[in-house]
């Protein structure tokens, strides 16, 4: 079995589900998961967790991620993107909006705000996901979230020349913005589209969005279903597959001595004096409590991460990976 991360250049037209479905036959293995849905109409980065990978999911899906969208002016949907039904069309009312008021509306969606989940999203209330409920013609009010964008900015157009004024950058003649987004987990790139064109007074619906980043995984490390199948055939998956332990590279390694071997093997806690740093050191007594440690067995098979307990001379399993 494969256990690790793939990070999936996922392409217009699948849901999440399908490339975790598609993976299972290309892997030939059952144990997949992705960590986080995305619209099928989106692509970009989606990290997929194989084998005893899959204890990560939860933990990737809350990581930060960044994302290109492009946003078209002048309508609005019900699905808050160009492939819903159009609601209201304000024809070329964005030819009068000032450069300096697009600039100050983009920037001050900068920062910590509450964001309403639109219908047309996988959430689910008392069991049911928005969408279904929104195709039904069911409209309910929904709690706003707190979320965070840490970076937005205005992109000129793709393949527009260095030096171009930016006005000419933005619009191109043509009613498009390419803005880039930063953001916390639970942010819906479509409702910050629709929301810049509330704001500019002309309204705007989504029209691509690609996904550039998720936490540390970026786009230019994903491959697409039929690229990872060529390279399962050529060289083998295992040649980019991201092992689970490089998720935790931040946390300090430790090896366990051979008295505590079997208390490793069977999930156990671990006394610090069974352990030692990756250089023969011994496990520091000043180590703070709940501070997360990389544990390995003596041939350097990584086994899970343990906390630091309150005693400060005892570590308890947080999150294993037995092989």
């Amino acid at each position: 079995m494969l256990n690790g991360i793939l990070i999936v250049r996922k392409e217009q037209g699948y849901t999440s589900n399908d490339v975790v479905a598609k993976l299972r036959g290309i892997c030939r293995q059952k144990k997949i998961g992705h960590t986080g849905t995305l619209d099928p109409n989106a692509t970009g980065v989606l990290p997929v967790c194989l084998g005893n990978a899959t204890k990560l999911c939860d933990m990737l899906t809350d990581r930060s991620k960044e994302y290109i969208a492009r946003l078209t002016l002048g309508i609005t949907t019900d699905t808050q993107d160009i492939w819903g039904q159009v609601l209201s069309d304000s024809g070329e009312r964005w030819r009068k909006i000032p450069e300096e008021k697009i600039e100050e509306v983009v920037a001050s969606f900068r920062g910590r705000g509450q964001q309403i989940p639109p219908m047309y999203s996988a959430l689910k209330v008392n069991g049911k996901r928005l969408y279904e409920l929104a195709r039904a013609g069911v409209e309910i009010e929904r709690a706003p979230r707190e979320i965070e964008i840490e970076e937005i900015e205005l992109l000129p157009p793709e393949g527009c020349p260095e030096g171009t004024e930016r006005r000419a950058a933005y619009f191109s003649d043509l009613p498009e913005l390419r803005i880039r987004v930063a953001c916390s987990k639970g942010t819906y790139i479509r409702t910050i589209c629709q929301d810049i064109g509330e704001k500019l007074g002309c309204g705007a619906a989504m029209s691509a969005l690609v996904r550039t980043r998720v936490g540390g995984f970026l786009l230019e490390n994903a491959h697409t279903l039929s690229e990872i199948e060529q390279i399962r055939d050529a060289e083998g998956l295992t040649s980019v597959l991201i092992p689970v332990d490089a998720c935790f590279e931040g946390c300090p390694a430790f090896e366990v001595l051979e008295g505590g071997q079997r208390f490793l093997k069977n999930g156990n806690e671990l006394k610090c004096s069974m352990v030692r740093g990756r250089d023969g050191e011994v496990f520091p007594a000043d180590m703070p409590v709940e501070t997360p440690v990389r544990i390995y067995d003596g041939e350097g098979v990584f086994y899970g991460v343990y906390r630091v307990w309150q005693d400060g001379k005892t570590l308890r399993p947080w999150k294993m990976f037995l092989p």
